[in-house]
């Protein structure tokens, strides 16, 4: 388990940097249909682009857990609120040897939950009235130690980080998309709107942007998932419990109440409804390939 943290951090760094990247394309883009394209050597609009979207970026960093919980609807508790949850969520922090998380508990009849935050010092986990009515003390267990579990990876960290870029390239590319459309395409030296190629490649990189920004989160979330379920697993060294809870997700799961396709990847389960391209833009592997995994290795854990 230990080589697949590591593994993941390696991971990490390298999609952060394809954000990264994909900031880049778009300010780049933004330099062709309104600076000077391909060659004059001005890259000012490229730059500040760049520059403008690393500190929204950072902002979003430090805001990204509030935000996550206010999305969801999440209110905090205390342990008078609910002795069950609360006791549950103490326990595995006691058992691993970590801060107690804020709790929070989101008024909604789809089973689910997540956890937030910057580092574990920091961390907050959620459930949902669905989930605590749905599932039995083992497979609650079950659940709140694979959100512990992204808590002890770090996995809170990087989700916080990945749930800031998707926000940023979405909105970054729909207010140029927007630019480019309500101008006709017509950049400061009409340079773009005076060259069809460059101005059919452009709109392409707009629209493109945040569904390449979607498979980079779908791709950072599968793996990690994978991870927690283990991590969980091993915590409570009673995996059948989470396979169990997984189980009836999959009877019985629904989409939230309260959908936001850039923190999807926060969710225990598929937070949204499937459709046919649920394989591909997916931020949780499939549910009966979990519990397999989970069954598989059960003597391990």
């Amino acid at each position: 388990m230990y080589r697949a943290i590591a593994r993941n951090k390696r991971n990490s760094v390298f999609i952060i940097l394809m954000f990264v990247a994909l900031i880049a394309v778009l300010g780049f883009v933004a330099n062709l249909i309104w600076g000077d394209p391909l060659g004059t050597g001005n890259w000012t609009i490229t730059i500040a682009t760049v520059i403008g979207t690393g500190i929204y970026v950072l902002i979003q960093y430090f805001a990204g857990s509030g935000e996550a919980l206010a999305m969801s609807g999440a209110r905090q508790i205390e342990k008078s609120d609910d002795p069950r949850l609360y006791r549950i969520v103490e326990n595995l922090a006691i058992t691993k040897g970590l801060p107690m998380p804020k709790v929070y508990i989101i008024d909604d009849e789809a089973p689910n939950a997540f956890a937030t935050g910057m580092k574990p010092d920091s961390a907050s986990v959620a459930a949902t009235t669905g989930l605590l009515a749905m599932m039995d003390d083992n497979e609650l267990e079950g659940v709140m130690a694979h959100e512990m579990g992204h808590v002890e990876n770090f996995d809170i960290r990087l989700n916080t980080i990945v749930f800031a870029m998707v926000v940023a390239i979405g909105m970054l590319a729909d207010i140029l998309i927007r630019m480019t459309w309500f101008s006709g395409g017509r950049g400061r030296n009409n340079s773009a709107g005076g060259n069809p190629i460059l101005m059919i490649v452009g709109i392409a990189a707009l629209v493109i942007s945040p569904l390449v920004a979607s498979l980079i989160q779908a791709a950072i979330s599968r793996q990690r998932e994978y991870l927690a379920d283990a991590t969980g697993a091993m915590t409570t060294r009673n995996p059948e419990g989470l396979a169990s809870a997984l189980e009836k997700l999959g009877q019985y799961g629904r989409p939230t109440r309260k959908q936001n396709s850039s923190m999807a990847h926060m969710w225990f389960a598929d937070p949204s409804k499937p459709g046919v391209m649920d394989r591909l833009f997916g931020t949780h592997p499939p549910i009966f390939d979990r519990v397999q995994r989970l069954r598989e290795n059960a003597t391990k854990f």
